[in-house]
């Protein structure tokens, strides 16, 4: 399974084989009075709330910040297109995760099997025969067969369950565009850099208590059809270019169909807020700033969901004198 599945619960899409297959809707027309207004204070709360094409400047330097989602999409080529100049004509592309250290991230999970798999205990010994049946059945419509299944790590089942069993595909990320994006630079001669150690997103799940890490792995247990909607609802989201909306939305549908307790699901949700998107947006700071000091025109794509907020890397850069200008997608 690819690596960059791991950033599921940022920026979700389907892949390009199976979007006909999968069929679902926006939930964003089923939201209550109560659950809109929630939105919509979170959305008006948040610098740069909407676009997915910012240009950051400070004296010489100019930062492009494009926001992707991970993983294949058809509707990915128009703006893949108009974002083609300013790939071709940057200094330097910094992504996540690049495909050379996505490789050595895969290599080492290859010879190291424990980073994913439980070597102490079992998901059947971990759920009761209820959770357990319903796990079988849900990794089973993903094609992981539970023999296999039952040993892996509970975060790492939470990330499997984040796609609907209509667009499980070992190909997924491979159309992405980010993947996309770094082959136009690859083209071009733009060097590749990485915005962060490749293994940080990986960490930032495993390190989770196994306690923690149940919960995150319940929590996105539901059916299969709730699964395709809330898939569609983020697609929707992104590509009306409204990240901070599809953050917010994403928060409020986890209490709705979660089968843990609301609570429960807000503090696991806020939790991985602080470690995928706010920790590793203040890490990035120093590695964006140095790179516009070093270079005329840097070129910058990750996920859509580090784009805004009080917190997001808009903010954190204007915080340090840059001016932001958002830009066509």
């Amino acid at each position: 399974m690819p690596l960059r599945l791991l950033a599921l619960v940022l920026s979700l899409a389907f892949g390009q084989t199976a979007i006909a297959a999968c069929s679902g809707t926006d939930l964003r027309t089923t939201l209550s009075a109560d659950e809109q207004e929630r939105i919509d204070d979170a959305v008006a709360e948040a610098p740069y709330a909407s676009g997915n094409h910012w240009r950051a400047t400070r004296d010489d330097a100019v930062l492009h910040l494009i926001g992707t989602m991970h993983l294949a999409d058809p509707r990915l080529s128009d703006p893949l297109e108009r974002l083609r100049p300013v790939i071709e004509s940057a200094d330097l592309l910094l992504l996540e995760m690049p495909q050379k250290d996505e490789d050595a991230l895969q290599e080492r999970l290859s010879s190291e099997p424990g980073l994913l798999l439980m070597q102490d205990t079992s998901l059947p010994e971990l759920l009761d025969e209820d959770q357990w049946a319903q796990m079988s059945d849900a990794l089973s419509a993903r094609g992981v067969p539970p023999f296999m299944g039952s040993r892996f790590q509970p975060w790492y089942v939470s990330v499997l369950l984040a796609i609907p069993p209509c667009a499980a595909s070992p190909d997924l990320a491979e159309g992405g565009l980010d993947a996309r994006i770094e082959d136009i630079a690859q083209d071009a001669g733009v060097p590749r850099a990485a915005l962060e150690d490749a293994e940080t997103i990986f960490a930032a799940f495993a390190d989770q208590p196994r306690e923690m890490q149940v919960e995150m792995m319940l929590s996105a247990l539901v059916e299969p059809q709730v699964s395709e909607d809330l898939f569609a609802t983020l697609l929707a989201s992104y590509f009306d270019e409204r990240p901070a909306e599809g953050w917010a939305v994403s928060a409020v549908l986890a209490e709705r169909y979660s089968p843990i307790e609301p609570d429960l699901a807000r503090a696991i949700f806020a939790t991985l807020e602080q470690e995928l998107l706010i920790d590793r947006n203040r890490a990035w700071i120093p590695v964006l700033t140095e790179a516009a000091d070093r270079h005329d025109t840097v070129v910058a794509a990750f996920g859509a969901a580090h784009l805004p907020g009080e917190t997001g890397v808009l903010a954190l850069l204007e915080a340090e004198g840059f001016t932001l200008e958002r830009l066509p997608f």
